[in-house]
Parts: C-alpha cells; structure tokens; sequence
C-alpha cells in the first residue's frame, strides 16, 4: 500500500536532512527568541502554533507542483513514523524478553515520556502497548489522512503541527503558555484521525466484541480527548489492563499485560496499517481524478 511502501522504501533521510529535524531546529530558535512575560508568551506560542504549520504546508504545496511522482513520495515518506515506532516497541519487546529490565526502561524513553526508572516489567509492557496504539494514530493515521484530503501540503501541515505539540505541549513553567497553542491544536487536528484509527484497531481485532465494548465504556478515562480512544480499544483486544500509575487504568478487571501481548499489539498495528494505507490510498485517487 501507498504509506508503507514510502516508509519501506523510502525509509529515513540523514539526519541532517530530515524535515522534522529541521522544524525542530526552528521550533527551537523560536523558544529561545520567545518572550517572558506569560501573556506575550501564550500569544507567541499561538501565533507558532498556526504560523509554522501553514509555513510548511505552503511550501510542501510549492514543492508538489513542481516535482514528479518519485520525488514526491521521497518528501511524503518522512512524514510517517509508523516504521520507527515498531522498531521502538520491538527494542523494548526483547530487552524484557532477555530480562533486561533496565534496558527495557532505557529504550521505553523513546516511546513514552513518563517517568520509566520504576516501572516493572507489566508496567513498561503496558506503556509500550499503550504508546503503539496511541502513535499509531499521529504517527501513521493522522497524515496519511491529512495526504488524502490535502496533498503533500497537508501531511507537512500536520507533522509541524505535531512536532511543535512534541516540543512544547508540556504542562511545565518552560511551557505551560507557550505551548498551549500548540497542544490544544494537536487535539483538534487528531480528533477524527484518533477515532478513524481506532475503528481501524477495532476493525482488525482479534477479538472485535470486547475491542468496541471497552472502547465504549474506558475511552474517555484519559486526560487527553484523543489517546483514550485508540489505547481502550486495544486493551480490549488484547484482554489486558493498561495502566499509567496516577492517572488512569483502562480495562481494570482485565490482568496485566505480559511480554508476548507487546507483540500482539504490534501485529494488530501492522494490520490496521495496511487497511488504513489502503483506503487512504483509494480516496486519493478518487480525489485527484475529481
């Protein structure tokens, strides 16, 4: 299919040549010219929020009117992450699998950004599923949506967008002004991507049922509007309690999830991949030939 041939084929650029490096090197000069005061700075961070996503649409459109087919799926390619997400959850997987406990919670830090130091080891596999399920969406679903409707501009526009929530979308005295903007417009622009993604999950569930009646019921335990969707989905697919200490508890009468459930999350994303890239695929054409 069209998202996970780019991201096979394709794969990474250089470093130094990847897009969302470079969104985050400016993501970065613009933190450091930002104002102080917290006014100015909730005004700052939303005139970059709306600024910065229009920025780099406008010159994916640009780049799309003036480069063939294979050119332009080299540029799209770097707007998917789900290959790397995969590849994190698969670190994880088999440092557990080997008992490697610390290493486990090292690599669980490219994945999550909670605190991993003490977590055991049903609580990092948990995170990872969590974190599968729930960048499945901005990772994979989100642009390639955003491509179907807008073209190469619109993958762009989201993946600054996203990229600048990354950044800055933390409830800390960094950012609790300056990233607002960003992190509220994430939600909005992942609100129908996070339930497409979802009806994908559930869609591909081994166990269908349980997947939708969770998700009915757990989905919005979750302080995000957005990641609750996808993740009870997948905690009634699996059949296991997720759980992120303090904050929430998906499926609590289901137990906890054991290193083989890392796995099965990942086959289910796999899967929902291929049919998202699909219809994705589908409507795109039915776009261009309109």
């Amino acid at each position: 299919m069209l998202a996970l041939a780019l991201d096979t084929c394709f794969g990474e650029p250089p470093p130094q040549l990847h897009p969302v490096v470079w969104m985050g090197h400016v993501l970065r000069w613009l933190e450091v010219h930002a104002p102080h005061d917290e006014r100015a700075r909730l005004a700052y961070g939303l005139l970059v929020a709306l600024g910065l996503p229009l920025a780099w649409g406008g010159l994916a459109a640009q780049l799309e009117r003036r480069v063939n087919w294979p050119i332009q799926g080299a540029l799209l390619a770097p707007t998917f992450a789900g290959r790397a997400l995969l590849q994190a959850a698969s670190r994880v997987e088999r440092a557990l699998a080997e008992m490697r406990l610390e290493d486990a919670r090292h690599e669980l830090r490219w994945l999550v950004s909670r605190p991993t130091e003490c977590l055991d080891e049903s609580l990092v596999s948990a995170a990872v599923i969590e974190s599968v399920a729930e960048n499945f969406v901005d990772s994979w679903v989100a642009p390639l949506l955003a491509y179907a409707a807008f073209g190469l501009a619109g993958a762009y526009a989201y993946r600054a967008a996203n990229t600048a929530d990354a950044m800055w979308g933390y409830h800390s005295p960094a950012y609790e002004w300056l990233g607002k903007g960003s992190a509220r417009l994430d939600d909005v622009m992942n609100l129908l991507p996070a339930r497409i993604g979802t009806a994908m999950l559930i869609l591909v569930s081994p166990n269908r049922q349980e997947s939708l009646q969770v998700w009915r019921s757990n989905s919005g335990r979750t302080a995000s509007p957005n990641a609750g969707q996808s993740m009870a989905a997948m905690a009634g697919a699996l059949g296991v309690r997720l759980e992120k200490r303090g904050h929430y508890v998906l499926h609590p009468e289901s137990d906890a999830p054991l290193i083989m459930d890392i796995g099965r999350a990942c086959r289910m994303v796999r899967r929902a991949m291929l049919v998202s890239a699909g219809l994705t695929l589908l409507v795109r054409m039915r776009v261009r030939r309109g």
